[in-house]
C-alpha cells in the first residue's frame, strides 16, 4: 500500500460559508511576531549569532560570536517598533494575536505586561526563535512542553493558539498530539480555517502568511518602502472583499515584526492600510482565537470514513460494486497511490476509473456484460443489485406499461445481438423518453463506437454511484 500525505484538496470547490460574526465580508487576523530576545545567540547558549529577518543584507551566522549590529537590531524592536506599534493599534481598539518566543517574553515583561493591558492574545512562537528543520522529534517535543510551563509561568496561563515558524515535518503533529491547543497555525496552505485528524483528536489549524507578511522587507523578492506593503494588503483585500460580498467570505492574515515595520519609514504604508480597511464595512478584526472559537462553533470537525485510510477489505467491500459486479477494479484501486485527495467522490473515481481504463478489453468486457438489460428480466424478477433498482427507478422504469416494456426488451435483445454486451446508459441523467431516443440512436453505432460509448457510460454511472457516498 502506498499513500501520499499531502493535501491538495483542502476544502474543494465549494468551501464553506465562513459566516463571520456580524456577516463580515473578511475577517483580517494581524500578528504582531514577538521575537526579540528568542533568537540565536551566545547568550541564549547558542553556538553562533541571528542570521534571519534584519535589515543586514546578506547577513550570515557568525559561529561562536556574537553580532552586536544584529543584537541592536533586535532590540530596536522591543524598545521602539513594539510601542510604536503598541500606540497604533491600541487608539484604533484593533486586537492582535501575539506570536511570542517564550524565553522572548520572559525577558520582555514590559511589553508582556503591555499586551495583556491590551485584552491581545499571547499564542505562543515556540521556546526559541530558532530553526527546528534538523531537531529530532524527541527534542522537538520537550521543548514544546518547557514552552508550555515557561509561557504559563511569564503570561499567566497557558497559550491556546502556536506558531513555530522555522518548523519541521514533525512540528504540527507534535503540537496537535499536545492536545491543549485550540488553533495551529504551521500552514500557509488555505485561506480559511480547516480541521486535522490525529489518531482520535481533532485540531483546527489556522493557516498563516509569508506574503502579507512584513518580513519582505528583510527577504528577496521584498518590499522597499511601506507604500509597497500598503500596495500588497491593499490588493489582497480588495480581493478577498470583493469575494466577501459573493457568499466567498475569507480570513486574511497579516504577518508583523517590531523589528521591521516597527520602523517608521515602514510603518507609514501599514498605517495606510488600517485607514483603507477601517474605511470598509463588514470588516472584521478578531484574534486567532476569536477566529478558533467562532469556526470550531460555526463549522465544527466532522468525521468521514476516508476511503485512502481503509483496509484493502474495508475498501473493496465498500467500493467492490460501484463499477457493477466488478470487485477486481477496487481491489486494484486500493493498491494505488491514494491520499486526501481521494477521500471525495471525484478523487476516487478517478482511482477507480484508472484501474478500468488499464484493465484488457477483455477485462472491459466483462464489466460491461455484468450490467443487467434496462428494465429487463431482472428488474422484472426483482433481482439487480441495489444500486441498479435505485437508478432505474429514477427513470421510472420500473413502472412501465406493458407495451413499453415489449419496446425496451426487443431493443435490448436486438442492441446485444449486434453488439455483445447490454446496452448501457447512465439512467440518472435521463428520463424515459431520451432513454429510449439513445436506444434508437445508438443501436446503428459500430461496435467499437459502443464500446467505448458503454464504457464512458459506466465510468458516468460509477461517478454517480460515489456521489452518494462521499463529499
Amino acid at each position: 500500500m502506498t499513500r501520499y500525505p499531502r493535501d491538495f484538496r483542502g476544502h474543494g470547490p465549494t468551501p464553506p460559508d465562513a459566516a463571520w460574526p456580524g456577516g463580515a465580508r473578511v475577517a483580517v487576523s494581524i500578528v504582531l511576531n514577538y521575537e526579540e530576545g528568542g533568537e540565536n545567540n551566545l547568550l541564549h547558549g547558542d553556538g553562533q549569532s541571528e542570521a534571519f529577518l534584519s535589515d543586514i543584507a546578506g547577513a550570515a551566522p557568525w559561529p561562536g560570536l556574537r553580532h552586536w549590529n544584529m543584537e541592536s537590531i533586535y532590540d530596536y524592536g522591543a524598545r521602539a517598533g513594539f510601542w510604536r506599534l503598541h500606540r497604533l493599534f491600541t487608539e484604533r481598539d484593533i486586537p492582535l494575536t501575539i506570536y511570542g518566543v517564550t524565553t522572548a517574553l520572559a525577558r520582555n515583561p514590559e511589553q508582556v505586561a503591555a499586551m495583556k493591558a491590551a485584552g491581545w492574545e499571547i499564542a505562543s512562537h515556540g521556546l526559541k526563535w530558532v530553526d527546528h528543520r534538523d531537531m529530532p522529534p524527541e527534542e522537538e517535543a520537550a521543548q514544546i512542553a518547557e514552552s508550555f510551563r515557561l509561557h504559563e509561568e511569564v503570561v499567566g496561563e497557558p497559550p491556546q493558539g502556536w506558531y513555530t515558524g522555522r518548523c519541521s515535518m514533525n512540528t504540527v503533529r507534535l503540537t496537535a498530539e499536545t492536545r491543549k491547543l485550540a488553533w495551529i497555525s504551521d500552514t500557509y496552505d488555505d485561506d480559511l480555517p480547516y480541521w486535522r485528524e490525529y489518531g482520535d483528536h481533532d485540531q483546527l489549524v489556522i493557516p498563516y502568511t509569508l506574503e502579507a507578511n512584513d518580513m519582505r522587507f528583510a527577504t528577496a523578492p521584498g518590499y522597499i518602502t511601506g507604500e509597497q506593503f500598503f500596495t500588497y494588503l491593499k490588493d489582497s483585500f480588495d480581493t478577498l472583499y470583493e469575494e466577501g460580498g459573493e457568499g466567498r467570505a475569507k480570513m486574511f492574515s497579516v504577518g508583523l515584526h517590531n523589528r521591521l515595520i516597527g520602523r517608521p519609514g515602514k510603518v507609514a504604508g501599514l498605517r495606510k492600510f488600517l485607514d483603507y480597511a477601517q474605511s470598509h464595512q463588514g470588516v472584521w478584526f478578531p484574534r486567532r482565537i476569536d477566529i478558533a472559537e467562532h469556526w470550531a462553533k460555526t463549522h465544527p470537525h466532522k468525521r468521514i470514513e476516508r476511503p485512502s485510510q481503509m483496509a484493502r477489505n474495508r475498501f473493496v467491500e465498500r467500493f467492490g460494486s460501484i463499477f457493477e459486479h466488478s470487485p477486481w477494479i477496487a481491489d486494484r484501486a486500493w493498491a494505488l497511490e491514494l491520499g486526501p485527495a481521494h477521500d471525495c467522490a471525484t478523487g476516487l473515481h478517478n482511482a477507480l476509473c484508472r484501474m478500468f481504463r488499464s484493465a484488457t478489453a477483455a477485462e472491459r468486457l466483462d464489466v460491461l456484460t455484468a450490467h443487467p438489460d434496462l428494465a429487463g428480466k431482472l428488474a422484472a424478477a426483482r433481482r439487480l443489485t441495489a444500486e441498479s433498482t435505485h437508478e432505474q427507478a429514477s427513470a421510472a422504469l420500473d413502472a412501465l406499461t406493458d407495451d413499453e416494456r415489449a419496446t425496451f426488451q426487443k431493443l435490448n435483445a436486438d442492441y446485444v445481438a449486434k453488439h455483445g454486451f447490454p446496452f448501457i446508459i447512465a439512467v440518472r441523467d435521463n428520463t424515459k423518453d431520451t432513454i429510449l431516443a439513445a436506444f434508437h440512436a445508438r443501436i446503428g453505432n459500430d461496435t467499437t463506437t459502443e464500446f467505448a460509448t458503454a464504457c464512458a457510460q459506466v465510468e458516468r454511472i460509477a461517478e454517480l454511484r460515489l456521489k452518494d457516498q462521499l463529499p
